[in-house]
């Protein structure tokens, strides 16, 4: 898929803002073809340099750019020439998606083997073994701790875990 194409796509748009934030999204969003150095991107996008390598060494760190690095004979300084990497993009995406998967499995999990007790005034959540330890009490306004029913919690993350799988291709695991 072409850079253009990959780059309409808002759900790689999110993906490269979450990796390199509102400063390096230039930098991710405008991918040259062939190699530039770092300098010449600063230049060419009105950018600190600073932002410009931030961004390029995240973009770096996720498998999204490489480079070659060049010393001049004369000065003995190197030179970076960076070339984007974006074919690896799905790739990336899909193991951001199974890490989610493994996160909202555990977290599910969690939810299911607790029971948990809310403060109604103050919106604060605690586990059976805390809210006892408190004398089913809040710490910070003394109310009373209310007995906590997640099912709707656990509900909204169990279509998630299916939707995932779904869309991963991946079948639950019979424990």
């Amino acid at each position: 898929m072409a850079f253009e194409e990959l780059l309409e796509d808002p759900v790689v748009q999110k993906y490269l803002h979450e990796l390199v934030g509102p400063n390096g999204m230039p930098v991710a969003a405008a991918p040259p073809d062939g190699e530039v150095t770092d300098e010449e991107l600063a230049e060419r996008l009105g950018l600190e340099l600073n932002d410009v390598r931030r961004a390029l060494f995240i973009l770096y760190e996720n498998d999204l750019a490489t480079y070659r690095r060049l010393r001049d004979e004369d000065s003995g300084w190197l030179t970076y020439l960076w070339t984007f990497e974006y074919d690896n993009i799905p790739a990336n995406l899909e193991d951001e998606m199974h890490r989610l998967l493994d996160a909202l499995d555990n977290r599910r999990q969690y939810e299911l083997e607790n029971e948990f007790y809310l403060c109604e005034v103050c919106s604060l959540r605690f586990e059976f073994g805390e809210a006892m330890e408190r004398g089913f009490e809040c710490p910070e306004c003394g109310s009373p701790l209310e007995s906590m029913e997640n099912t709707h919690l656990i509900d909204a993350m169990e279509a998630r875990i299916e939707a995932l799988r779904d869309e991963l291709g991946v079948q639950q695991v019979e424990a």
